[in-house]
């Protein structure tokens, strides 16, 4: 590698603007001091501790050195851990994020997931060195399914079950995921998510069952019972059920602005009857881990929120298993990061999820327990904790993965059965909205088109949350068990009667299926500032078959209730099918009328979320002062009522406001959002506005160039010091890092001569250092246009403060250098990121 000393001069030329960010108020604030737990209700386990079980785990504990107690409440992430780590560490748990698979291939088979599965179990219980060798357990968001399987069965999202309003689907749904994980060697589930969502622009909106409480809490104990079996039972916990989660305790749903790991500001009762509702039922139920939120309440960062985590969870619920974190939410506790946190562990919360920290989090956390920072006797707590509910679940028996019930049972997944219980799902999820001229159902001997976006892909029907964190790069093929909603048709009108196609005059037919509608996402990449759905993909194809006299049928794929008042007035029929996972056909299912003419399946479907009347009624929850929504919490015709719909105003009310994930940087070429390009030598800082200019002294120019349209790229040629850089007002990338979010650049390199070269990205306070990329643009010169991927997380280990980043993109070269740019942007990291370019 090349020496990078002139880079840090480079450096030096970075101007160093803004204020500090805020910081979080620690758990043991006034704030904190808000919750009184005597308000809360007061529930007695429903677990007899086994004395059995007691005496196993104080002789454990009595064996366990202080080191392999801090391995047990520490869980990394498959990407970042290996085999001998847990063998070394003695770590108590594993996870797979959603970006985290075997080989670091999203798509590999299910083999790699159980043989991998075996390999950590074996290091696990390796009592070579003459430790105790506890089991591992290994955990992963199972939150529609076996999701990051291929070929496993994909059930709606929550926010289409909610629609449903079917507790008993429920317990079926979450019997069928514990089954189908444990045939890749799984434990432990994260799921099901018990959200109550109240603003609908928040991206993780579709995990959540509904807006009421009330469904949430009839949902929470079935879905779990599903898992782990009914407590009490022969089936609990027993060698077909596995280990659930709810999450994330406790407000998710109710943060300011809908903001995803937001504060939630709302009064304790609100949070009290509103969002910690479900997990009383859950809890009641026998569920086994509780994972913290990463959201706030009043300030007060959850993972660190003693009075809620311990007070109010533990001393008041009867919550009898173990606190698991979210994805180093540990880190943004007030005085923490995501290396070092006694604070969370005092405040309750009994394993770290330390996906790619866990290493330096282990030296920190043991050398915190010698200082006393952590108590022997809370580590022990934790450690008890976790081992109780390993012992519960049998896994201290239960031998390798390989050897379970289930195991390497592939034919399992996808099953005909289990396909039967989506495709159920599906049919009850979907909430007609309006139905003119009675143009559903479909006759079968009619003939259809299907076309949209969303007609023949099985991805985007989907969501986020299917193969890979953010359900994008999906294929068809990666679903070889599933049916887009064009094959539901084809299954059940043949393929001489059902034709796909880009538009209607492509595809002329009786009547045309439009399936449009939101492309996947997950978390915060999903956060809105309105609820106008914005794209007029749908709004055009409706038009255009309504323009042929050809009756249509929209089909609205959504995580969330959108404005959409365009497209209802352009359709005949309007279908909220919200993400509806594998199983397609389950829309043909309702749609399509039997030989008869009679409907096969009616409407099921109504509106566990209020529908906005307009692109602001973000916040429209049924029970609220003048409540006022388009279509009202409940409402969902069927085939015996009157389907007219009067036509509705088309003003979305947002006065040219637009929103959205800010995830890009450069857009061909230029710079995106409110970012803007400045370039600097030695002679100081030139501001460009219109796509093209120099340096001060010349140093660097920029001029627009063509790679697949005029002028969609940018040519940066350096003949000195010199440098790029995106600048702007400070940006809070904090999540987007935690996230393992990487940024993706698409360039291509004309010409390097022996400069040097570096990327970085600077917070307000120019702090920060560069990423030497020059060995790598080195290898690529001449040979066309590449893309690279660059953790994020990297550039936090250089040392700029991610919460307030005022240069999101800053490139210098020494010398001569000659890049074609057409795009930056910030994406989920597909398994293949890291700190080299």
């Amino acid at each position: 590698m090349r020496a990078t000393a002139t880079l840090v001069a480079s450096l030096m030329l970075v101007a160093c603007t803004g204020d500090s960010p805020p910081t979080a108020i620690d758990g043991d604030s006034p704030a904190a001091r808000a919750i009184d737990p005597s308000n809360w209700p007061l529930q007695q386990s429903v677990f007899e501790r086994s004395a059995s079980e007691e005496a196993a785990i104080r002789e454990l504990l009595d064996r366990m050195t202080v080191e392999e107690k801090v391995g047990q409440i520490i869980q990394a992430d498959i990407a970042s851990v290996t085999p001998d780590d847990v063998r070394e560490f003695n770590l108590g748990s594993v996870l797979n994020g959603g970006g985290s698979a075997p080989g670091g291939d999203n798509r590999t088979s299910a083999d790699q997931w159980l043989e991998l599965a075996d390999e950590f179990w074996y290091a696990s219980t390796d009592r070579a060195d003459g430790g105790v060798g506890v089991p591992l357990i290994w955990g992963t968001d199972a939150v529609h399914g076996h999701n990051n399987i291929v070929g496993a069965t994909l059930f709606p999202h929550n926010i289409g079950l909610g629609m449903a309003n079917d507790p008993e689907l429920m317990y079926d749904i979450g019997r069928v995921t514990a089954v189908e994980m444990l045939v890749t060697g799984l434990d432990w589930t994260f799921a099901p998510t018990i959200a109550v969502a109240r603003d609908d622009r928040w991206g993780r909106t579709y995990e959540s069952y509904s807006e009421d409480p009330a469904i949430v809490a009839a949902y929470a104990p079935r879905i779990v019972e599903g898992i782990q079996g009914a407590i009490g039972s022969a089936e609990f916990l027993s060698d077909d059920r596995m280990l659930a989660t709810v999450k994330h305790f406790v407000g998710d749903g109710g943060t300011q602005g809908g903001v995803d790991q937001g504060d939630t500001i709302v009064s304790e009762s609100e949070l009290r009857d509103v969002h910690a509702h479900a997990y009383l039922a859950a809890i009641r139920a026998g569920v086994q881990s509780v994972m913290a939120s990463f959201s706030g309440y009043r300030g007060v960062k959850m993972h660190g929120h003693r009075a809620l985590l311990n007070d109010v969870l533990i001393d008041r619920f009867g919550f009898d298993g173990f606190v698991v974190g979210d994805w180093n939410g540990h880190g943004q506790v007030a005085g923490c990061s995501n290396t070092q946190c006694a604070a969370a562990v005092n405040a309750g919360l009994d394993m770290f999820m330390a996906p790619d920290s866990w290493k330096v989090l282990y030296a920190s956390t043991l050398e915190q327990v010698r200082d006393g920072s952590i108590s022997r006797a809370r580590l022990d707590e934790a450690v008890a904790r976790i081992l109780r509910v390993k012992f519960r679940a049998g896994v201290m028996e239960a031998g390798p993965p390989s050897s379970r019930r289930y195991a390497g049972e592939y034919w399992r997944l996808g099953s005909a059965e289990h396909r039967a219980v989506a495709r159920d799902a599906v049919r009850k999820s979907l909430v007609l909205l309006k139905n003119s001229n009675n143009v559903l159902p479909i006759s079968p001997e009619s003939t259809v088109s299907v076309v949209g976006g969303g007609a023949n892909d099985i991805g985007k029907q989907s969501g986020g949350w299917t193969l890979s964190w953010q359900g994008t790069g999906n294929r068809n093929e990666h679903f070889p068990n599933g049916t887009s909603i064009y094959g539901g048709f084809v299954e059940l009108m043949g393929t001489e009667n059902v034709r796909l196609g880009e538009s209607c005059a492509q595809a002329a037919a009786d009547v045309a299926v439009v399936v449009f509608g939101e492309d996947p996402y997950a978390e915060f990449q999903g956060d809105r500032t309105h609820v106008d759905y914005a794209s007029d993909d749908g709004l055009l194809l409706l038009e255009e078959c309504r323009a042929l006299g050809v009756p249509t049928v929209a089909v609205f794929l959504s995580g969330r209730p959108l404005w959409v008042n365009p497209e209802l007035n352009a359709a005949d029929a309007f279908v909220a099918a919200w993400l509806p996972g594998t199983e397609g056909a389950g829309v043909a299912d309702v749609l399509v009328a039997s030989d008869d003419g009679t409907p096969r399946y009616d409407f099921e479907g109504r509106l566990s979320f209020s529908w906005p009347r307009d692109a602001t009624q973000t916040t429209v929850n049924v029970g609220d002062d003048n409540y006022d929504p388009l279509f009202a919490y409940g409402y969902g015709l069927d085939y015996s009522d009157d389907g007219e719909l009067a036509r509705l105003p088309e003003e979305d009310g947002l006065d040219g406001k637009t929103g959205g994930f800010a995830g890009n940087l450069l857009e061909y070429g230029d710079p995106a959002g409110a970012w803007a390009v400045e370039l600097r030598d030695a002679m100081g800082s030139t501001r460009i506005t219109d796509g093209r200019g120099q340096s001060a002294a010349g140093q660097l120019i920029l001029e627009p160039a063509d790679y697949e349209a005029q002028e969609d790229s940018t040519v940066l040629t350096w003949s000195g010091a010199s440098t790029f850089a995106l600048t702007g007002n400070p940006a809070d990338f904090t999540r987007e890092a935690n996230g393992d979010m990487a940024v993706e650049f698409e360039y291509r390199v004309i010409d390097i001569g022996d400069a040097d070269i570096g990327i970085a990205m600077l917070d307000d306070r120019a702090g920060g250092n560069f990423l030497d990329i020059s060995d790598a643009l080195d290898a690529r010169a001449g040979k066309g246009w590449s893309q690279s991927l660059v953790k994020l997380a990297c550039f936090a280990d250089q040392g700029a403060d991610m919460g307030s980043v005022s240069q999101p993109l800053v490139i210098a070269a020494t010398g001569p250098v000659t890049l074609q740019i057409r795009s930056a942007r910030i994406v989920g990291n597909p398994g293949n990121a890291g700190c080299a370019f």
